[in-house]
């Protein structure tokens, strides 16, 4: 039971929180005012290493050094990458090594916003409009990073610093390989417990799943299109293999399960995305390449996926007579991000959910998060368990015109100053 004293302290971070709703919607309408696109977050991250310092933080700011990161198991290819200019950012709170440390992980970097023309409103503007704070990142996650900095800062400013030392992680190139976080783990960074800010809707998710990328080389055989009859037309036997991946999704859906994931269709998805076949418009299809994805549920082994899919594929081309012979080649590149999870019940968990009940009055939902997250590096390898929890709403998740509630961003930053102040004391 909570003594007079601790619950009137907890009374006033949350009544802080209020006061500061101002400055915490001004401090992410200045992030959505920065274009940190991929390959763009320079800018940003450095606005941000200089507010961390103001804050009184510890500042760590380098740039990911990809051969180094090409030697941890969990490197992901990163053709053509660059990351110079776009450095990595981590503002450190150096409390006591004995007391429980916390650490908070979030990604700068946003996808496109470009064409102008899709959106009713500037994309970089930032607005505050009818409860909304507009522009592409709201959501998708600087709503997260805001939420994330200002809870730590209202305890600050109470003069309440945490006993146990507080680490805030502000990555870059999440939206294409995670490598920023990777890099984070490499560096060393690690705590008792973290929580991940990508979107949730405020539900606490102990999980998230993972996403694989694939290619299938479907050939044909050419011919003249005079005399098109005698051709092997790639983009008929592309088909049956787009058919049977859409069939391997659906076997998936009827075998595997989690209670994270009751309606697994949204946790398994396995399509094809992208169909090209054919070089010129008065030649039968020769080739037919196919790109998609497949969705992993938290407790897979991705190599084992890969070889089920690439058998699947092989067992169904073995009953048609070209296939059979000529066998499409299929490779996974792009993402290849394993799922990953944490108990329900792990005290990480139950310290964000009680937090959420105090500041809403109701109980939290609990769900597995329907896309691949970062938290795959921090549990996997950088022995850091952590659940996700953050304000951005999932449906607006790059969406154009994108938008993200100042309600939740209050709201998160409220849970987040509690579950710092009962997570390191």
């Amino acid at each position: 039971m909570l003594t007079t004293t601790a619950t009137s302290r907890r009374t006033e971070i949350m009544e802080a929180v209020d006061a500061k709703t101002t400055e915490i919607a001004a401090f992410l309408q200045k992030l959505i005012q920065f274009d940190s696109e991929t390959g763009k977050e320079g800018p940003i991250q450095e606005f941000l290493a200089a507010y961390l310092q103001r804050m009184g933080l510890a500042v760590d700011k380098w740039v990911p050094d990809l051969e180094e990161l090409a030697k941890h198991p969990a490197y992901i290819p990163a053709k053509g990458r660059d990351f110079s200019g776009r450095p990595n950012v981590v503002g450190i709170h150096r409390g006591d090594p004995a007391a429980r440390s916390l650490l908070f992980n979030g990604h700068v970097d946003t996808i496109p916003w470009t064409p102008v023309s899709d959106w009713q409103f500037d994309p970089l503007c930032g607005e505050l409009k009818d409860g909304r704070i507009l522009g592409r990142g709201s959501s998708d996650m600087k709503g997260g990073l805001a939420a994330m900095t200002m809870a730590l800062k209202t305890l600050l400013d109470m003069g309440m610093a945490p006993r146990g030392s507080v680490i805030l992680e502000y990555v870059m190139d999440e939206e294409v390989s995670g490598l920023g976080t990777l890099a984070c783990v490499t560096r060393g960074y690690k705590a008792d417990a973290g929580i991940s800010l990508e979107t949730s809707d405020l539900h606490v998710q102990p999980a998230c799943i993972g996403r694989l990328w694939f290619v299938v080389d479907v050939r044909g055989k050419p011919a003249g299109i005079s005399r098109r009859w005698e051709a092997i037309n790639a983009l008929d036997k592309g088909y049956k293999v787009a058919k049977a991946i859409e069939d391997f999704e659906g076997l998936r859906i009827n075998r595997l399960t989690h209670p994270l994931f009751p309606d697994n269709r949204g946790a398994l998805p396995c399509a094809v995305g992208k169909f090209e076949a054919g070089h010129y418009a008065s030649a039968t299809p020769d080739r037919a390449i196919l790109r998609g994805s497949i969705g992993l549920m938290p407790q897979e082994d991705i190599e084992q996926v890969k070889r089920d899919f690439q058998a699947f594929i092989r067992n169904v081309c073995d009953q048609d007579p070209w296939l059979n012979n000529h066998q499409p080649e299929v490779w996974f590149e792009g993402l290849i991000a394993e799922g990953a999870e944490i108990p329900v019940d792990h005290p990480i968990v139950t310290t964000v959910a009680s937090g959420f009940k105090e500041v809403t009055g109701t109980e939290p939902i609990y769900s597995g998060r329907m896309g691949a997250a970062d938290t795959r590096f921090l549990i996997r390898h950088g022995d850091t368990p952590t659940v996700i929890f953050g304000p951005g709403v999932t449906a607006q998740m790059h969406a154009t015109n994108e938008w993200l509630p100042l309600e939740n961003l209050v709201i998160a930053t409220k849970t987040l100053a509690l579950a710092i102040h009962d997570w390191c004391e």
